[in-house]
């Protein structure tokens, strides 16, 4: 039997605490947005492991969370980079939104390095 790898989905879960004193603001918000839009993968985000489910490249919807500090965040995606953009946006949520580079396995564009 043979398989059709071009229908096939990768699909990878995750959650992070967020502890950021303002919740889930709009500068986090952003930031997070901004990485999950670098990936592939259809990427939800939810408060809880069941859902209700938001577009993580949305600033709307994850806008529209109202996130206080203290919960947990929970992640979704599915696509050929799901674990990539999982292992990035925890990293991005457990670093309090501070990354002072690009995480790890996230796409790499040009070189951005400062002078």
């Amino acid at each position: 039997m043979d398989v059709d790898n071009s229908k096939t989905s990768h699909q990878a879960t995750g959650s992070a605490l967020l502890f950021h004193a303002s919740g889930l603001h709009a500068r986090p918000a952003i930031k997070l947005t901004k990485l999950a839009k670098r990936f592939q993968a259809d990427i939800a985000v939810g408060i809880a492991a069941a859902g209700p489910w938001k577009d993580a490249k949305s600033i709307a919807q994850v806008l529209s969370m109202k996130v206080p500090s203290g919960e947990t965040l929970h992640f979704e995606a599915t696509g050929v980079d799901a674990s990539s953009a999982l292992a990035a946006l925890v990293a991005l949520v457990n670093a309090d939104f501070e990354l002072s580079q690009d995480p790890p396995d996230a796409p790499q564009g040009a070189d951005s390095a400062s002078p």
